[in-house]
């Protein structure tokens, strides 16, 4: 037959399995709570994330096309700066001409009044 002793054995065996099923009950609905704030977390944290990957490529598409202008203003220089030489070294070689041309007549009109000054110093 079973005996009081044996039943009162079992009772502690089982308040003891109640207070630890207690505890880990207790442990598992905590557990839970904190892996739903991380959980929450992890997803503020991917949002940001895809934010900041949906920024980065504007910014990147930003600057290429920043890239792109330059290098278009580049080449436009590029076309017509020798357009640009060649107009200015014309207007150089222009302006050579004339102040030779100048020179030229300045000598004349000095020759010939210089050689009205011997006619007259000759009678």
């Amino acid at each position: 037959m079973v005996s009081l002793e044996q039943v009162k054995l079992l009772e502690a065996k089982v308040v003891k399995t109640i207070e630890y099923v207690k505890k880990i009950s207790g442990e598992n609905t905590l557990l839970r709570e904190k892996l739903n704030s991380y959980q929450q977390r992890t997803d503020e944290l991917e949002a940001l994330l895809k934010l900041f990957e949906e920024d980065q490529s504007r910014i990147e598409d930003g600057i290429l096309s920043a890239l792109d202008r330059l290098n278009q203003f580049e080449d436009t220089l590029d076309n017509t700066l020798p357009e640009a030489a060649d107009t200015i070294e014309s207007n150089q070689v222009q302006q050579e001409t004339i102040e030779i041309q100048q020179q030229d007549q300045t000598e004349e009109e000095g020759d010939k009044s210089q050689g009205q000054d011997n006619e007259l110093d000759i009678f």
